[in-house]
């Protein structure tokens, strides 16, 4: 509808004035259509999903995707390298390439499928590290209340942090914290970093702490345990997002001696009592 586009288009105006005044950069943003600046917003039609990429001479040639709230979107960039961006994440790329590298910079999360080209190498930066690689899948998670987050599905990545450097193996996550100024690197499910992503994750003897996670993440919900016993509870299988919230937790139920109760708009799960 007009009003909620409308309100789009505000929401989209604050975060870039944000993001920019973080760079110590003053960008001007005028309506759609109006001066020099180009705003292009496409609604797929019958999803309800909101893409926008935003245009501005003023800002040399630079690119702006932001995918909208609660939903995942897809962009491709210049050099044929795929983005899937996760919900309120904003990428800055340019209308082309150079000749001798391929910046973009992100804040938020999303997963990279990065064109192969030796010649170019491919950094995506954050304001707290940098990422370098040739051509390789790996999942980026940027927000300011956690650590950096990378996980290397298959290739090779090197992350740059404050004069340090280290390589990743696929199956690896290097989480940063900016703050301590350290870099913690470990061997992880891929799935569960990327499930937001492909919508769905196999896991075997998992701890269900991390299964509430995900969930939690694709159905925009707070999941939490009345104690901390039964979030170490290990679970193998398989979930898809297509499948209802419900219905997962039901099969959760089945396998473990646990239960779920819905409580002010949250879900409770705990250790099920021997008469339950």
């Amino acid at each position: 509808s007009p009003k909620r586009m409308d309100q789009a288009e505000r929401s989209l105006y604050k975060r870039l004035a944000i993001e920019e005044a973080k760079q110590n950069r003053t960008l001007a943003i005028h309506r759609w259509m109006k001066y020099a600046a180009i705003i292009t917003v496409i609604l797929l039609t019958g999803t309800g999903i909101t893409y926008w990429i935003g245009q501005n001479a003023l800002i040399n040639n630079k690119m702006i995707a932001v995918a909208s709230e609660g939903n995942v979107e897809e962009i491709v960039l210049p050099d044929g390298t795929k983005v899937w961006l996760n919900q309120s994440a904003v990428l800055k790329y340019p209308r082309e390439f150079s000749d001798k590298e391929r910046n973009v910079y992100l804040e938020g999360e999303a997963y990279f499928e990065i064109a192969k080209d030796a010649r170019r190498p491919f950094f995506v930066e954050t304001d707290r590290l940098k990422v370098q690689q040739y051509g390789t899948s790996f999942n980026l998670r940027n927000y300011r209340e956690s650590p950096v987050e990378v996980v290397l599905i298959e290739g090779s990545v090197e992350v740059h942090t404050s004069g340090k450097h280290h390589m990743l193996k696929p199956g690896q996550l290097a989480s940063y914290n900016a703050q301590g100024d350290t870099l913690r690197v470990q061997d992880v499910n891929t799935a569960l970093y990327t499930a937001w992503h492909t919508g769905q994750v196999t896991f075997n003897e998992c701890p269900l702490r991390d299964i509430v996670k995900v969930l939690s993440q694709w159905y925009s919900i707070q999941i939490e345990f009345a104690d901390g016993q039964i979030e170490q509870e290990l679970f193998t299988g398989r979930i898809s997002r297509q499948e209802n919230l419900l219905n997962i937790l039901e099969s959760l139920e089945c396998t473990q001696d646990m239960s779920f109760a819905v409580k002010e708009g949250r879900i409770i799960i705990s250790k099920r009592l021997k008469h339950e």
